[in-house]
């Protein structure tokens, strides 16, 4: 990137054209605020969908759990049989059409820092990316996490024979026939992932680092509103936001019932290491394996916004609602307790809300008159 390259100025930066950055990207529109002349949306991603893009062929989308719709636009008639990927990417394509949200894709944002404001103004950020730089008085986060796998070093990995796969590139079940699996990890993914392997290979073996809780009945709002307190806690204290099942525990399906009847969701605690042929525990017990597929997680896709320094002592990025404690100029939307479909687009409305607050008061600060499209109504 050159350091010189001339930056074109625009009120908001959007960063990723998921579920959280089009639900901001529509109230900036909603509030006057204008594709390209006044903001813009920056993804990576070759085609609309966001993460969902990505999804293995068998999640389909009668399989799909809280999808709620974008603010504005429902989603309706969609085939419960057809590849979620599909479904939600042809619905964000609409989307983005339907409200001329012209989103600029493929971008890679590789850094976000401080401008020097020369020529432009003073207290703006410098948005480096792949197709030349922005400059910018606010900047809308919602790079999700789908970009960085978690996959835990164990020892020994380095002599295992078989395959290592993290669920970011879980194919669908059909790869593992007559095949030994280990599946790791406590979450829907997991799960999911393992009820699909059993059916075509010759053994899986599903570990844990805590025993899995299996919810039984339906989550409804107060046991929602409940989880997304534990994790705005732990965001508030600047602490890494943990992963909703963590808080909220695994939904017992019927699928999910006979599969545990069945033995498939019995679980072993977490190995201790990994051998050329497999897994094994301290207490001398082994399991053989052909493939590991770690269903681990993500953590979240932050690394251009290292040269702000916005992370705490403990890790996480503390924030009140959606703004960054040390950078009021920053909204996180899809992180923390904001990342589900339905937090997300609440997270949306409320960073444009304050960023319009924040864009007025510059302007009154500098003895000047809001413009109209700054005090319009975000509903």
């Amino acid at each position: 990137m050159n350091e010189m390259a001339v930056a074109r100025p625009v009120e908001v930066v959007v960063v990723g054209a998921g579920q959280a950055g089009l639900s901001a990207a529509y109230h900036l529109r909603r509030a006057g605020y204008e594709p390209d002349r006044d903001f813009v949306v920056l993804d990576h991603a070759p085609r609309p969908g966001g993460a969902w893009q990505y999804r293995w062929p068998t999640l389909t989308y009668g399989r799909v759990h809280g999808m709620h719709a974008l603010p504005g636009m429902p989603l309706t008639g969609a085939d419960d049989a057809r590849p979620s990927s599909e479904v939600i990417g042809h619905y964000f394509a609409a989307y983005e059409a339907e409200f001329g949200l012209r989103v600029r894709r493929p971008v890679d944002v590789r850094a976000v820092r401080e401008d020097d404001g020369a020529g432009i103004g003073a207290g703006r950020l410098r948005v480096e990316t792949s197709a030349g730089v922005w400059s910018a008085r606010a900047l809308v986060n919602a790079t999700g996490t789908w970009d960085r796998p978690f996959l835990p070093r164990y020892p020994g990995q380095e002599l295992f024979r078989g395959r290592l796969l993290h669920t970011a590139r879980y194919p669908g079940p059909e790869p593992f026939a007559g095949l030994r699996v280990v599946v790791v990890g406590g979450g829907t993914s997991a799960v999911q992932h393992l009820l699909e392997i059993a059916e075509v290979a010759s053994a899986t073996t599903w570990v844990t680092r805590r025993p899995p809780l299996f919810r039984e009945g339906p989550f409804d709002e107060a046991r929602g509103r409940e989880a997304v307190a534990l994790v705005e806690d732990r965001v508030r204290r600047g602490l890494p936001p943990r992963s909703v099942v963590s808080v909220t525990g695994l939904p017992m399906t019927e699928a999910m019932a006979r599969a545990r009847e069945a033995g498939v969701l019995d679980r072993l605690p977490m190995f201790d290491r990994i051998t050329p042929d497999g897994v094994a525990w301290a207490d001398g017990r082994t399991v053989p394996a052909d493939v590991i597929l770690w269903a681990t997680g993500f953590r979240p896709a932050l690394g251009h916004l290292a040269p702000l320094r916005l992370r705490e002592p403990g890790g996480g990025i503390r924030l009140d609602g959606t703004r960054v404690i040390r950078d009021p100029r920053i909204h996180l939307v899809g992180y923390g307790p904001s990342a589900s479909t339905i937090g997300a687009n609440r997270a949306g409305r409320g960073a444009v809300r304050e960023i319009r607050e924040l864009l007025a008061g510059e302007e009154t600060g500098r003895g000047e008159r809001p413009s109209g499209r700054v005090a319009a109504a975000v509903g």
